[in-house]
Formats: C-alpha cells, structure tokens, sequence
C-alpha cells in the first residue's frame, strides 16, 4: 500500500458523463480519494450519501472528493443521478487507479475468496503528496472521519 509522502499516482479517467479527469487537474486542492466496490449497493450508497451530505463541509475547507469504482461510466451516470451526487466519480474498468493504489485485494466474504476493491480513502495535499491513507474504512463513519482530521490538522 502507498503511504504517507508518496507521490500520488495520477490515473486518466472519465466521469459519469465521459469528460477526463487527471488528478494533476487538481494540484494547488487538498483531495479526497475514496475507492469503493460497486455503485448502488447497500455500504457504498451510504458511503456516498454521507459524502454528499457533508458536500458542503468539503468544499469549506476547500477539499475536492473524488469517488472511484470500476463500475462503468453509465452506472455511475444512473447513481449519481438517483442519489443527487455533487462530487466526482470516476469509472476504472481496467483497474488502472485501482491497483496503482493497491486497493485490487483478496477478500473473503462468506467463505469464499475473491479479488475485488478494498475500500481505501487517501488525502492527497496540494503537491500531490499522500498526506494520510485510511484503509478499509467504514461507510457510514468515512466522510464525519475525514471531516475531524481536516479541521484538527488545519
């Protein structure tokens, strides 16, 4: 896993409605970079409501949230759509930011084992520099958690 003062690994990926984002695009902004398994399931819509609610909050302590999964472009277009999402999303198919953050893990669920996305959330700073890694967050405690480290390490 990166850690702490590692370069943030840039990726090219489309959003929802196909436009390309770098995470160059947002050097000179604090980011929220939160991987989660799969649109519309029951942990990651409130993973991503929470983040929407506190959207707000976000953006006052001038913060960008970026939501990856390898969901496809149209199933993010219809869950942003249904839950009103005010951040970015973007789709990773071929899991290029996925494994340049090592978040492609094996998981056991149920006995069974298989490789999927481990929900991770980094804070990148405004060089592009991990500033803190949070693996295998909660969903419903991720943003209120991201929220308090924010304001006590301002």
């Amino acid at each position: 896993m990166l850690k702490v003062g590692d370069r943030a690994p840039d990726f090219k990926l489309p959003d929802e409605n196909g436009k390309i984002f770098n995470l160059t695009d947002f050097l000179g902004q604090k980011v929220v970079l939160y991987f989660y398994p799969r649109d519309n399931t029951p942990g990651c819509t409130r993973q991503a409501c929470a983040f929407a609610n506190t959207y707000n909050e976000f953006m006052a302590q001038k913060t960008v949230v970026i939501g990856i999964s390898k969901d496809s472009e149209a199933s993010h277009q219809k869950f942003v759509q249904k839950y009103n999402l005010p951040f970015v999303l973007l789709s990773d198919p071929d899991l290029q930011a996925i494994k340049a953050y090592d978040v492609w893990q094996e998981k056991k669920a149920y006995g069974k084992v298989s490789m999927g996305v481990v929900r991770t959330t980094y804070i990148i700073d405004e060089q592009g520099l991990i500033e803190k890694v949070m693996p295998k967050v909660k969903p419903d405690t991720n943003a209120a958690d991201i929220l308090k480290y924010l304001e006590e390490s301002r």
